[in-house]
């Protein structure tokens, strides 16, 4: 489908005026700042397991797709070889050919570590410009992908972590924009860890303990050319906990939380501050005494106006700005802590052969608003999987996965290989 563009983005900002003695401070209101990022595809949950119940995966039981949320987990898979396959359709309610893809694969090496590989590609569709009646429309077809790989070790009995590596492309390069615009492209560590506990009898059930972290996509920056502004990699820290109540050897009840938090610099507040230089002391601007500035009041007293800050600079490296992103919101602590997301989730299995699931996430209203319901199911037949989500969005922002049904299908090769668990 091709579809018109058209708008690109609004601003809208409030004044705000603070008079002092000798200065007059008119800063620019921008109490919800979102953190922006380039490339935000891969903050998108790519499996419907993950999807269904909050968005969250770094404490979740292990599964195909642990690549994308804590590669760690692989150590303690009881199949020695998974490929998980998955679809997102995005924007569903307005165009049918936005979407994000999937494949995954891992192998379980032997009884200490793991490997695995993953692609996932972000397309935006066609998009057509047209520049007036007689000119042939031009068609672009931008997208995103990456692609990147991990190794899992066990450093004991209960606990592991994992390194992976990912190339992060973007062509967005759209017609009409000055500097010539390329494709960009750079590259991202993530460095995971993952503790679950041996099963433990309690009064009437057995337990399990789960534990997971990971801090994900850390790299440099990148622009589109060379005059442009450089963008953060949407490097997020993730931590997680959860529990398996083992009712018995057929149901088992899993529940989790989770809290996220993106590592990049929190943007300041901006304000324009006027002047006023009076040389004579007598309220009157005296130009024989005065400068060359030519912008002046009523009375003739210089006005002279300047950029003021409110907040850390965030033009700083990307390294300095994921310690940055801990403290450098304007509003202080509680604007530091409304940039947590959280999670709620649970999931039901029977056998292992069939799954339902639910899930809450939740985001501060001044830092992107999303809040979302989540419901899903899981069917498993021999070492076939397939997966299903619905989101339902709880805030007044839409969310462009909103009614949207999400699917994802996996294969297990070996199922039974590790029966330590």
């Amino acid at each position: 489908m091709k579809k018109y563009i058209l708008a690109l983005s609004a601003l809208y900002f409030g004044a705000q005026i603070q008079v002092q003695a000798q200065t007059v401070t008119i800063p620019e209101s921008q109490d919800s700042r979102v953190i922006t990022t380039g490339m935000p595809f891969v903050l998108i949950a790519p499996d419907a397991r993950s999807a269904s119940m909050g968005d969250m995966g770094v404490a979740t039981s292990v599964d195909a797709f642990s690549q994308q949320w804590n590669p760690a987990k692989y150590a303690f898979s009881e199949t020695k070889q998974g490929v998980g396959v998955s679809y997102t359709p995005y924007l569903s309610k307005l165009v049918d050919d936005i979407f994000l893809g999937g494949l995954t694969y891992f192998n379980r090496l032997n009884e200490r570590s793991a490997f695995g590989a993953s692609f996932r590609y972000f397309s935006l569709g066609e998009i057509e410009f047209v520049q007036d009646e007689i000119s042939e429309a031009l068609v672009q077809k931008p997208n995103e992908f990456t692609l990147d790989v991990s190794y899992a070790l066990k450093l004991s009995e209960q606990f592991s972590m994992a390194v992976a590596m990912r190339f992060l492309h973007s062509d967005l390069k759209l017609p009409g924009y000055s500097g010539d615009p390329e494709p960009a492209s750079t590259f991202g560590v993530d460095v995971s860890g993952y503790y679950q506990s041996e099963e433990e009898a309690y009064a009437n059930f057995n337990g399990r303990t789960r534990l997971g972290f990971a801090i994900q996509n850390i790299g440099p920056k990148f622009k589109y050319d060379a005059q442009g502004q450089e963008n953060f990699q949407p490097t997020t820290l993730r931590l997680g906990g959860g529990f398996d109540f083992i009712l018995d050897q057929y149901n088992t009840v899993a529940v989790t939380a989770e809290v996220t938090k993106l590592l990049v610099p929190t943007p300041p507040k901006y304000g324009t501050e006027y002047e006023y230089t009076d040389n004579n002391g007598n309220g009157v601007y005296d130009p024989e005494n005065g400068t060359d500035e030519t912008d002046t009041d009523e009375l003739g007293a210089v006005v002279t106006p300047s950029v003021i800050m409110d907040g850390k600079d965030p033009d700083v490296g990307f390294f300095q700005g994921m310690f940055q992103s801990f403290g450098d919101a304007p509003g202080g602590f509680s604007e530091e802590m409304k940039e947590w997301t959280w999670a709620l989730g649970a999931e039901y299995r029977y056998q292992d052969s069939f799954a339902f699931r639910a899930g809450y996430f939740n985001e501060s209203d001044d830092k992107g608003a999303r809040k979302f319901f989540a419901l899903g199911a899981g069917f498993k037949y021999n070492v076939v999987g397939v997966d299903l989500s619905y989101l339902f969005s709880a805030s007044k922002v839409p969310s462009p996965l909103e009614n949207t049904l999400r699917f994802t299908l996996s294969f297990n090769i070996d199922r039974n290989a590790y029966q330590e668990y």
